[in-house]
């Protein structure tokens, strides 16, 4: 009897778990629904497409402009998570951006996305350019790979910033100058052959 009610116990507090999790997930919704580019907008250079719930950006070594997918929507304060895997070239998964008109297309941060260890540093286009980057030993913890699909968890609230690569803190700022609102994008470098894939965004608005 009591070996009945623990194990009834420790179930049901598996589902409680389980259930508080399932609600915190529903509270992200996708920018992307897996189907099309519905809600995004591309500025000039490169080329973005969906394949098998997946976006694909291209570009070939002779495109010089940074062709970036803009969200049309503009977000403040959020947490977004995202899956993205490098086969060449650098990308980067940018945040609180405005459009301007230059190859670069767009002024703000970044969150770096390459094939090296620079990965999950913040760069600030059209600003202070590199802001932080990764050290080796954070590096060495988040096994990231180029070419494997890598998981991205980015929270910005208002001058805080914290971005995680496989689930390791690899940038945080803090009282940061930076904007504070703008357009999310995905970045295809220009002057090197391009290839990167995106899946899974979504968002949760931050009060």
């Amino acid at each position: 009897m009591e070996k009945t009610f623990t194990l009834g116990l420790v179930l049901g507090l598996l589902f409680l778990a389980s259930g508080s999790s399932q609600a915190a997930d529903a509270k992200f919704k996708p920018l992307f629904n897996s189907k099309n580019l519905d809600g995004w907008e591309p500025t000039p250079g490169g080329k973005w497409e969906v394949k098998e719930g997946v976006i694909i950006g291209t570009s070939p070594k002779s495109e010089p402009r940074h062709g970036i997918l803009l969200s049309k929507e503009r977000f403040k304060d959020f947490v977004v998570k995202a899956k993205f895997r490098v086969i060449h070239g650098d990308s980067g998964f940018y945040f609180r951006v405005d459009r301007v008109k230059s190859g670069v297309s767009v002024h703000g941060f970044q969150v770096e996305v390459d094939e090296t260890d620079e990965t999950g540093g913040l760069y600030e286009t059209g600003g202070r350019g590199w802001v932080h980057q990764p050290t080796a030993e954070v590096a060495k913890k988040r096994a990231y790979k180029k070419g494997e699909w890598t998981d991205l968890e980015l929270t910005a609230k208002g001058a805080d910033i914290t971005v995680k690569i496989n689930g390791v803190v690899s940038t945080k700022l803090t009282n940061d100058k930076g904007r504070r609102e703008g357009h999310i994008g995905l970045q295809l470098h220009g002057g090197q052959v391009m290839h990167v894939e995106y899946k899974d965004i979504q968002l949760r608005p931050l009060k």
